[in-house]
């Protein structure tokens, strides 16, 4: 309870089991084990046979909850079996008449039997491969019996012991009972036990369980199971696992063929075994065949080899170059492999597709970069991901800024693997439907530079639609979540259907499912792709999605604008490209913007709708409106502006303030005449579907103009692909509003304003949204949809409801302990199945009592007039026949079907109504808008947004957080006090600083931070120099006060050197033209590294004069070291 941080009204047992299980800690065996301990003696247990049983039953559960959380505190996967203790003499010798007694006498006898060959079981080993499986039992049978007889054996000193531990366990209690609560877990701590908690409720496999499950996964896969034992039928199918096999090197427990030829062997161990120890014994019987095993393989070694404990499968393929094993989720195919054998067969020398990669792939020509089919920065991609391929990295991520052609780069790097190593098929995921098809027209457009034709020319792409993917398919373009639904056995939906959302998006709101449920498809096996490409990867790949992922034996690529910590996680830290916006902005490549803030009072504060007031509210879900008189004052907050209230006078006057300052946010458009001035590409960003709705009207009503002028272009609206193609070549088409469905991806040029209307939490899903404005468009094309401007060199960025200001999450909202519950929805509905349960009754109480706490008086009188009787005594209803103890007296008495029908009859005015279950849902769902049309809004403000004094503000910020790793880092720079840390350790310290601030969510580069000093006046400006890692400790210094100015490192350093040269000239001390040239290099050497390492004489450019032996020679033993740690405590930080 503690560890979980479950807190429960009544502090009893019962209560206490209930809550854990309710939170998902107590899978339902171990709930039941709970029970049966703390339920008193039934009254029927009245003989000593029946006390007999009922004490071994005890035990026997004791035994079982202490596994159990050994388990779940260790991990531990070994089997633990239960030892039964021995029957009492009496017991034994016992031959009872009464029939009630033998009856008993022979139940305790069958349960100590059951045991005793439980125990057996779980000792049967098929270590020694010489054994058959009736010797493994019976070798187990007598492990068993002297594992009984040890225990037996030591009964009296284990009786003794738990006598001495009585005082020692009343301490222990009270030292429990007095120690402060441990702090509440987080979110991913509580998950993480719950995980640890279910886990370890899970018997671990014995090996023989083991081997049934590896028959039913090879089974799954198409392999026909035999026994190996002369009779097996190697033409039964195409491919054959034949158990327990003798080879030359003891018995293998598969041998596998195809087409009749071995191939390979499969080892099983049992969960909890060293896997490394099995891989060892799979070699060797890959390697050691009999001599009719040789004749039958169809190369040796054996070259397909498998270990696997019943849970965790592990391969390796010996024909790969430096094979090395890795996790798959199940076998291949016998098809997979016999396609394998094939391709081997007719090239030798590179014989899969890993060899191909190495042997067939040709590198890069840089020439792609000097006629411009490549941009540098796609060239680096490519062949970033070419290189990690080669060294056979299972993951790998691509780091490029929003339209510096991301996809086109994956597109040049799939037609290459598929070209030259024969990549069977490559699969393309993206965030949302309508970015798949403009994936499509990216793979459609790509022109093979060595051929000349159309990719889809020479191979087939196709978006995901059916239950299976065909085999002509070479490219696989899908959403993750259809990809989810075929696994799942479903169909996967409409590759046009643009109502899922994007993963942005339902992390936004908060909406993201459960992780998905992944089975083996026969239709779509592991091996299906060879290479996955995850286009902009949100974080829920490696949460929600990571299993869907994980399912396949592939490469996993990432492609991304906007990496976050768990993103490098998730891809090993194997980061193989990173070009950042401001490189790109730098490059040419995108085009930079300007921040405006356009304020109002309502937007700031809120308003109130005065009382008696007739207000239109409109139903989110059916969009019909009726009017309401007020009974009270409403009052709104800001936040609540464009979802729960469309407060039409904000709306009017941050849209007459953009239209009436575009000459302000485009200065250049101040020449253009007013009747040739057109309104920038703009993209709206709207709350919901509803608010979108009211933009739209509210845009054309401000700017006076028709139905062409602006459109919403969401996944609800009508015919979106041809919205928004229409947004990216329609002169006419200015203005879109959308929610979710432009947000990421999706690659409309011309867009010269982001404006946002909507607050976003996500880092992340900030800079996607953004990002739309910044791509670059060629000029020609520019002024075929905006005649009026030549060129686009910026974007603008407006924000009206403070979006900049809003604090920026990397990582999503801890989520509260319930966020994954049931919708109310589905417990409504489950009433009306008659499918509820107690747990799920007892949260469908919960939630109603909530809801009725919220409600109003119109509310509580429309469900009592549907009902019959008001919602407190529903509710009430439902918490007493859901109480623990009430249920427990329920159960004992009528079973488990008398707490169902409790529980039924409990919610039965609920099931039989479905119009008070449809009101339940809309009241909670929050499915009213109200609409305030009686107060006007005011201009506060329109302007720019100062972005230095913001990005100092939280660089100081973040120096005051990080206040002691940044003080160590600094006594580890300086020669005084950082002595005990080597130069090098200190610098790299220093560069990992660098690298992490330069990262999401700050994205600070050293660069910028200093443009920003330099903004602000704190800095000097020096054109063309540039900043890296050492500038940062000038930056540093300067905000803990140790200098009052900021300059570049390499300047303080230079003007330290010269101070102290002049000291010592004042001293009587000279240095000669090769002693200054020496110190000249150290100096130098010190202004890029910040310390100076003795390691680094050996270097460049000190080689040239002997090294560390040329430095003594000039300097002379003695003085050398002195002059070394006189510069290094007079020129450091």
């Amino acid at each position: 309870m503690r560890r979980s941080g479950i807190t429960v009204a009544k502090d009893d047992q019962a209560s206490r089991v209930h809550a854990l299980a309710r939170a998902g800690f107590l899978d339902e065996p171990v709930r039941l084990t709970f029970d049966a301990l703390r339920r008193p003696v039934p009254d029927a247990v009245d003989t000593d046979f029946a006390l007999e049983r009922e004490a071994l039953r005890t035990v026997r559960h004791c035994f079982q909850l202490g596994v159990w959380f050994h388990r779940l505190l260790t991990g531990d996967r070994e089997q633990i079996p239960f030892i039964p203790p021995e029957a009492p003499e009496w017991v034994q010798s016992a031959e009872p008449t009464d029939t009630d007694a033998r009856a008993e006498v022979q139940a305790l006898r069958s349960e100590l039997e059951a045991a005793r060959v439980s125990l057996e079981l779980s000792r049967v080993s098929y270590s020694d491969r010489e054994r058959s499986y009736e010797e493994a039992l019976e070798k187990a049978r007598e492990s068993a019996s002297s594992e009984l007889a040890r225990a037996r054996a030591t009964l009296p000193e284990v009786s003794t012991l738990v006598t001495s531990l009585a005082t020692e366990a009343s301490r222990l209690q009270r030292g429990f009972d007095e120690a402060p609560s441990p702090r509440k877990p987080t979110a991913r701590q509580r998950e993480l036990l719950v995980s640890n908690a279910r886990r370890a409720a899970q018997e671990p496999l014995s090996e023989a369980r083991v081997r049934d499950r590896i028959d039913e996964m090879l089974s799954e896969a198409g392999w026909a199971v035999q026994d190996g034992k002369g009779n097996q039928n190697l033409y039964a199918t195409r491919g054959v696992a034949v158990r327990e096999v003798t080879t030359a090197a003891g018995r293998a427990d598969y041998l596998l063929y195809v087409d009749t030829k071995l191939i390979g062997v499969i080892e099983a161990k049992h969960e909890g075994a060293d896997l490394a120890t099995a891989e060892r014994q799979a070699d060797r019987y890959a390697e050691g065949l009999t001599a009719r095993q040789d004749l039958q393989a169809w190369r040796t070694p054996l070259p397909y080899r498998y270990v696997s404990d019943g849970g965790l499968v592990r391969f390796r393929n010996d024909l790969d170059p430096d094979s090395r094993t890795r996790d798959v989720y199940s076998f291949h195919q016998p098809e997979t492999i016999a396609r394998w054998i094939r391709e081997a067969e007719a090239d030798a020398a590179a014989p899969t597709y890993r060899a191909r990669i190495r042997e067939r792939l040709p590198m890069l020509d840089p020439a792609e970069v000097a006629s411009g089919r490549l941009r540098p920065a796609q060239f680096e991609a490519v062949h970033g991901l070419e290189e990690s391929l080669r060294r056979g990295d299972q993951r790998s991520l691509i780091q490029m800024a929003t339209g510096a052609g991301k996809t086109f780069a994956a597109v040049t790097a799939a037609y290459r693997l598929l070209k030259h190593a024969k990549a069977q098929r490559i699969l393309f995921l993206v965030d949302r439907n309508n970015l798949g098809s403009q994936a499509l027209a990216e793979f459609t457009n790509y022109t093979a530079p060595d051929d000349g034709r159309k990719f889809t020319e020479l191979y087939n792409v196709d978006q995901l639609t059916g239950t299976t993917v065909l085999d002509s398919s070479k490219v696989v373009i899908s959403t993750i979540q259809r990809l989810s639904r075929l696994l799942a056995g479903q169909e996967p939906g409409d590759p046009e259907d643009y109502s899922d959302s994007s993963a942005f998006e339902e992390e936004e709101r908060g909406t993201s499912a459960p992780a998905a449920d992944v089975t083996y498809s026969r239709r779509l096996p592991p091996e299906s792709f060879d290479l996955v490409i995850i286009d902009e990867c949100h974080r829920s790949i490696y949460g929600r999605w990571r299993s869907v992922l994980e399912y396949f034996d592939a490469h996993l690529v990432g492609l991304t604008a906007t990496p976050v910590a768990q993103t490098f996680g998730f891809f090993h830290q194997n980061l193989i490209s990173e070009y950042t916006y401001e490189q790109a902005v730098a490059d040419g490549v995108a085009v930079d913007y300007t921040t405006y803030r356009i304020r109002t009072a309502i937007t700031e504060q809120g308003s109130v709708i005065p009382v008696e007031t007739h207000v239109p509210i409109k139903n989110r879900r059916t969009r019909r409106r009726r009017y309401e008189e007020l009974d009270d004052d409403f009052s709104y907050g800001a936040n609540q502006v464009g979802s729960k209230v469309i407060s039409t006078g904000q709306l009017r006057t941050v849209l007459t303030a953009f239209r009436d300052n575009l000459t302000v946010f485009y200065p250049e458009r101040d020449n253009v005449p007013a009747d040739m001035r057109m309104v920038p590409k703009t993209l709206i960003f709207a709350r919901d579907d509803n608010h979108a709705d009211e933009i739209v009207e509210m845009v054309r009503g401000v700017f006076g103009r028709g139905n062409s002028f602006c459109k919403k272009i969401t996944g609800k609206a009508s015919q979106p692909d041809q919205l928004l193609s229409e947004f990216r070549n329609a002169p006419e088409l200015r203005i879109a509003v959308t929610v979710d469905m432009i947000a990421t991806g999706t690659d409309v040029r011309a867009i010269e304003c982001v404006f946002f209307l909507r607050d976003v939490k996500s880092w992340a899903y900030f800079e996607q949204m953004r990002g739309r404005g910044a791509r670059v468009i060629d000029s020609t094309e520019l002024r075929a949809v905006t005649p009026d401007i030549r060129e686009k060199t910026r974007f603008v960025v407006i924000d009206a409801i403070g979006v900049t200001e809003s604090h920026k999450r990397e990582t999503p909202v801890v989520e509260k302990d319930d966020a994954k519950r049931t919708s109310l929805r589905k417990l409504l509905g489950k009433t009306a199945g008659g499918t509820i349960d107690e747990d799920e009754a007892e949260e469908l109480g919960l939630r109603l009592s909530r809801m009725s706490r919220t409600l109003t008086a119109e509310d509580h009188a429309e469900i009592t007039r549907l009902a019959g009787e008001s919602l407190d005594a529903i509710v009430g209803r439902i918490a007493k026949s859901v109480d623990v103890d009430h249920i427990d007296k329920v159960r004992q008495a009528d079973g488990a079907k008398g707490v169902h029908w409790m529980v039924q009859q409990a919610v039965q005015p609920l099931a039989r109504n479905k119009d008070l279950r449809d009101l339940l849902v809309y009241i909670r769902t929050d499915q009213r808008i109200v609409y305030d049309e009686v107060n006007p809004d005011s201009l506060l403000s329109v302007g720019p947004v100062e972005m230095a004094q913001r990005t100092v503000t939280s660089w100081r910020e973040y120096l005051a957080e990080h206040h002691d790793e940044i003080t160590s880092l600094q006594v580890a720079l300086t020669g005084h006090g950082g002595r005990e840390v080597r130069p090098r350790e200190a610098y790299q310290r220093l560069k990992d600083l660098a690298s992490r601030i330069a990262r999401p969510p700050h994205q600070w580069t050293v660069e910028r931070l200093w443009q920003a000093y330099e903004q602000l006046g704190a800095a000097s400006s020096e054109p063309g120099v540039k900043h890296g890692p050492p500038d940062l400790v000038s930056l540093i210094r300067y905000e803990l006060g140790l200098d009052t100015e900021v300059r570049p490192y390499r300047s303080t350093v230079e003007s330290r050197f010269a101070n102290w040269v002049a000291r010592q000239k004042q001293a009587g001390v000279t240095f000669s033209e090769d002693e200054l040239w020496w110190l000249e290099r150290i100096v130098d050497t010190m202004a890029t590294s910040v310390r100076f390492d003795v390691a680094d004489l050996d270097r460049v450019p000190f080689t040239e004069r002997g090294g560390t032996d040329g430095f003594l020679r000039v300097f002379g033993d003695d003085r050398a070291e002195a002059v070394l740690n006189e510069l290094d405590q007079e020129l450091t930080a």
